[in-house]
């Protein structure tokens, strides 16, 4: 849920133009743990265009959702 409205807030103005979004989150170090082990990889399609692909690493999920739909 966090995902989904974080990207459609950050993206409204560019919605009559995307034709998708995917989101992909991981624990890079599973159980080991870690500073910034949590990773959302987020990639836009957009008529027209190259696909854009970015990725953030944070301690939890939600900054990594944060940190990507920011860049």
């Amino acid at each position: 849920e966090h995902a989904e409205a974080t990207v459609e807030s950050t993206l409204d103005h560019l919605a009559d133009h995307i034709t998708r979004v995917e989101v992909h989150l991981s624990d890079e170090n599973s159980a080991k743990g870690g500073l910034h082990d949590k990773r959302c990889m987020m990639e836009a399609r957009m008529e027209n265009h190259q696909p854009v692909a970015v990725t953030d690493d944070a301690g939890t999920i939600a900054q990594a959702i944060d940190g990507a739909a920011g860049k």
